[in-house]
């Protein structure tokens, strides 16, 4: 395994927020700590280079598999986690699942060569906070780890939803189960009309001009969304509505 640019063996996810909390301290904003997991060596080295000639942003570990990768996120606590979908042991998609499940921060970036690929919509389901090609310039690659980072959808969003409407008619997402029917029950009126809103792609502002209320008041109810449905971004926000039937492909 090629090591990360940072870090040393052994070192635990405690530690390592201790370390953080301390840069942050000191008034100078912690850089935005990234894995990169993917089979190829050369894929791992480029966006490596690629990213920590980049300011605010520090790649602190290395993955040739998905096993790995969970295990490095234990071991290294990054804020972003760079996902190829097909790797040998456990694949793309599992290993965000389990990484998603295990750790409350890390935020999952799923790579992949073909825009319309079947798999990325899985790994949203899966937990996945967006995707981005592999041939990506290195601002795409930067500004996308950013995005992540700071919760938000990676993909603008008219993209996200040509996108998971595409995913949605590959993977026929099943019917609503009754704890989604319940945690959608939990929504206001007006929070159930801003989540369709996000699913057909709108942004903050946009929804904002449809509703006529501020756009402040629309990112309020995104948080609360976010918060009573147990999602992790706007990304997420959207595959829900799309699992709870609210929008439907077309």
């Amino acid at each position: 395994m090629t090591g990360g640019t940072s870090g040393t063996p052994g070192t635990s996810a405690a530690s390592t927020a201790a370390q953080r909390s301390t840069a942050g301290a000191a008034d100078e904003p912690a850089p935005i700590r990234v894995l990169i997991a993917d089979d190829q060596m050369m894929v791992r080295e480029g966006f490596s280079v690629l990213l920590n000639a980049m300011p605010g942003i520090e790649v602190v570990g290395e993955a040739v598999n998905g096993r790995e990768a969970v295990d490095r996120v234990r071991e290294l606590a990054p804020d972003v986690v760079l996902m190829d979908i097909r790797m040998p042991e456990l694949n793309g998609i599992e290993a965000t699942r389990e990484i998603v499940a295990a750790d409350g921060t890390a935020k999952v970036l799923v790579l992949t060569t073909f825009d319309l690929d079947e798999y990325v919509y899985q790994a949203l389901r899966a937990g996945a906070s967006g995707f981005l090609l592999k041939d990506a310039s290195a601002r795409q690659l930067a500004d996308g780890v950013r995005v992540v980072a700071a919760g938000e959808a990676l993909l603008a969003p008219s993209v996200t939803r040509r996108l998971i409407t595409e995913f949605s008619k590959l993977a026929q997402p099943p019917r609503p189960v009754p704890a989604a029917r319940a945690a959608f029950g939990d929504l206001t009126e007006r929070e159930t009309e801003v989540l369709v809103l996000i699913a057909q792609g709108l942004s903050n502002a946009e929804i904002a001009g449809r509703l006529v209320v501020a756009e402040s008041t629309i990112k309020t109810h995104v948080s609360r969304i976010l918060v009573k449905l147990g999602l992790r971004d706007r990304t997420q926000a959207a595959v829900f509505a799309y699992e709870a039937r609210l929008v439907t492909p077309g």
